[in-house]
């Protein structure tokens, strides 16, 4: 394909994202749009999740026909893409001068949480490649730019924002595999913890398995812990990490 800037084979998602492509032609439904469009597209995922989301479901949902959506979006991978861009939106304003790298990774992990805690049902859209629209972009360099000072070279910030990013995302996705699942037994959080737990003690036989046998006959799985606790212990292990290998990196001869 090739966008109305000669770029020959960009995407016509990312194409939309930044604005290149044309408008559509003649005939277009009154009142219908690529941002009207995709604003549908992420209330049916809110409401429903990502899987209830198609070309035919959104257009029912804005009074148009199937076919009148694709003279705006191609396919529902771009629509996806779409969808993404709009839902997890622009990183937060950077810190300010002088901010340490570790305050300013840290606040940036805690802000793509944020957004995708938001917007749960985005974690499940597949990753096709490297960041590519805008706002990702913005991410990928508010990321960048707070390791500024560290002395690791361009190569190493990348490794570790995708580190750290993955952490994020991970976290994310196992929220909403959890709250799918829980939603769907029709039981509280506590009842389905207490359900695995006396299933797993029936199944796992404590000499075979006596770490995982003293954990179930402890409290600690039924611990009143806040939501972002085992995320903050993750984080904390990640940067440290970072810490360590820049450190590593300074003292090499």
């Amino acid at each position: 394909m090739t966008g109305k800037n000669g770029d020959a084979g960009l995407p016509a998602g990312i194409e939309a994202a930044w604005g290149l492509r044309e408008r559509p032609g003649k005939g277009p439904k009154p009142g219908l749009s690529l941002e009207k469009i995709v604003e549908a597209a992420v209330a049916v995922a809110a409401a429903e999740g990502l899987g209830a989301v198609s070309m035919g479901r959104v257009a029912k949902e804005l009074g148009a026909s199937t076919m009148s959506l694709y003279r705006y979006v191609g396919a529902k991978d771009e629509l996806y893409l779409l969808m993404q861009e709009a839902a997890i939106g622009a990183p937060p304003d950077p810190p300010a001068p002088g901010t340490g790298w570790r305050e300013a990774l840290s606040r940036w992990a805690w802000a793509q949480r944020e957004a995708y805690h938001r917007h749960l049902w985005s974690v499940h859209i597949p990753v096709t490649g490297p960041p590519a629209t805008p706002n990702t972009v913005a991410w990928w360099e508010q990321g960048i730019t707070a390791l500024d000072g560290t002395g690791l070279d361009d190569g190493t910030r990348l490794s570790v924002i995708l580190l750290v990013n993955s952490f994020v995302r991970h976290e994310a996705m196992l929220s909403a595999d959890l709250e799918t699942a829980i939603t769907a037994s029709g039981a509280s959080a506590h009842q389905v913890m207490t359900n695995y737990t006396t299933t797993l003690r029936r199944l796992a036989d404590p000499v075979r398995y006596p770490s995982v046998a003293r954990v179930l006959d402890s409290d600690i799985m039924f611990q009143p812990d806040s939501p972002a606790q085992d995320f903050t212990f993750g984080l904390e292990c990640v940067l440290d990490g970072v810490d360590a290998l820049i450190r590593r990196r300074a003292d090499a001869p």
